[in-house]
């Protein structure tokens, strides 16, 4: 358990540290927020539809953390490159402490740069209806955070350069949060795209936000179902990232 918590502790220590990091991560979530979110409102009001700033802010804390959990398996391969996981691998703890810390660490990470989000929202305009619900939505997010760096993890343990994990991470990130409904109702969906967003598990992430922040329920899915699939789906990643992290060759 010690592994787990030093491990945690070294991911917030270098968030925390980096004053860049901290800036640049508020870049992406703004733009969507204030060019979409102000842009598309007029759009959005007249199709009946209400406050598009409200409807899109979970959306963008969910792609918050979404980026910044999954790219935290980028730090897997900066380790590798420069020697501290060969440090880590040698030391006499089990591995899948080693893994279990690095995700916890990349998913507590994920959930202050969308807690920062949280608040940049709050300054646009964005007002939760339920304060007494906000501890609910800070779950979600926990639960988005840790879904996606386990998987990022397992994505990183699998290759061997840098260049390989930016190649598949663009390839799978954008899909999964433009079919994560973070932009759009999952409504009156054709067929094939209602398939792919009820695979997608950021949809359910976002959705259970949606729901307890804005006061819908039971929203596209119900928030027990989105609660209940996150979970599964973390347990599973998690597996997935201890098992090829456990092969990866010192």
């Amino acid at each position: 358990m010690s592994a787990i918590y030093i491990l945690w502790l070294r991911e917030l220590k270098r968030y925390t540290r980096s004053r860049v990091q901290l800036l640049a991560s508020l870049g992406q979530p703004l733009l969507y927020l204030l060019v979409l979110g102000f842009g598309l409102g007029p759009v959005f009001q007249r199709a009946g539809q209400g406050n598009y700033l409200q409807f899109v802010a979970p959306g963008v804390i969910g792609m918050t953390v979404l980026f910044s959990s999954i790219f935290s398996g980028l730090g897997l391969l900066w380790d590798r490159q420069f020697g501290f996981l060969k440090e880590t691998l040698v030391a006499p703890v089990p591995r899948l402490q080693i893994m279990i810390g690095r995700t916890l660490g990349g998913a507590m990470v994920a959930v202050l740069q969308g807690l920062l989000v949280t608040v940049v929202c709050v300054i646009a305009g964005f007002r939760p209806v339920h304060l007494i619900n906000v501890p609910l939505a800070l779950g979600f997010m926990l639960l988005i955070a840790t879904v996606f760096a386990g998987l990022g993890v397992a994505v990183g343990s699998s290759l061997q350069d840098m260049q390989g994990f930016q190649l598949i991470m663009n390839f799978m990130v954008m899909p999964i949060f433009f079919l994560s409904g973070a932009l759009f109702p999952l409504d009156g969906l054709p067929k094939v795209l209602k398939a792919a967003t009820m695979v997608d598990p950021l949809s359910y992430g976002i959705d259970g936000m949606r729901s307890v922040l804005l006061g819908t329920p039971p929203g596209h899915y119900g928030a027990a179902t989105d609660c209940e699939v996150l979970l599964a789906v973390a347990l599973l990643f998690i597996v997935i990232g201890a098992w090829r992290f456990s092969k990866i060759e010192i």
